[in-house]
């Protein structure tokens, strides 16, 4: 990699992360992903993605003032994901772009304690962020995704608190309003049976990684916990009920055709 960085995004500042290599196989960016940093403070944060040590590093991050910091080139391979999938695809550091986000998280990164809030002006510098990645690499926006998503149960961020509603009203994710939470037959671990595979293959369909075997055991469980992290976060506790099936039906038919079947 060369040793200038020059950065992709204007205004954002450079400081050169060397954790990083090529796109493999030629793959270029086709997805964002979003992430919390999960740290006491942003400058500690930014240390360790430029850390040669932490074998980890992110295209961007984003402080909490809305500075912006880029610290490997959007041609080049970011080590952010780590082992994920979405939608049949296992490298998603080589078809991403990666922001990391200052905000401590959870706490412990424990799912049970609540995460911190964004502060506005950083959530306006991420949304000038994306659009300028979108752009120039021609993303749609539902392939703008949560690490959460791409590693359900490894990772839970960017949190439930992460404001997706207002992306997607500046054109960047994919988001319908949450069905109101209800009453009504509902599908748990233990259950067994085809609705739980339907329910596992709108999942799939929708991109996440899932087994497709009328079986609601833990990989299940984990992935409703994520979908409800993103899509519907009034409620987290990996319980497939109407709001959140409803939800699924949403999305999925609001999805563009070429996407729907991919």
């Amino acid at each position: 990699m060369s040793k200038r960085l020059v950065p992709d995004h204007p205004g954002a500042k450079v400081r050169p992360s060397p954790n990083c290599g090529e796109r493999k196989d030629g793959k270029r960016p086709d997805m964002i992903v979003l992430h919390y940093t999960g740290m006491a403070s942003g400058p500690l944060a930014e240390d360790w993605l430029c850390n040669i040590e932490s074998e980890v590093s992110a295209h961007y991050i984003v402080h909490e003032d809305g500075r912006i910091v880029q610290m490997v080139p959007e041609t080049a391979r970011a080590w952010h994901a780590g082992q994920s999938f979405w939608a049949g695809e296992t490298d998603i550091n080589s078809r991403s772009v990666g922001i990391e986000i200052v905000n401590p998280g959870h706490k412990d990164a424990n799912p049970a304690n609540p995460p911190a809030p964004f502060d506005d002006a950083q959530v306006s510098a991420v949304i000038d962020l994306c659009k300028g990645i979108m752009a120039r690499w021609t993303i749609t926006p539902q392939r703008v995704l949560g690490h959460s998503d791409v590693a359900p149960g490894r990772k839970i961020d960017p949190g439930e608190l992460f404001p997706w509603d207002r992306l997607a009203a500046e054109g960047i994710g994919h988001w319908v309003s949450p069905a109101p939470l209800r009453g009504g037959r509902f599908f748990a671990r233990g259950d067994v049976g085809q609705p739980v595979e339907a329910l596992q293959s709108m999942l799939a369909l929708y991109g996440y990684g899932i087994g497709i075997n009328g079986r609601y055991g833990d990989r299940t469980e984990t992935v409703v916990n994520a979908f409800q992290r993103h899509f519907r976060p009034a409620r987290i506790d990996g319980v497939a009920d109407a709001s959140m099936i409803e939800t699924l039906h949403r999305l999925l038919q609001s999805l563009p055709l070429r996407e729907a079947v991919a």
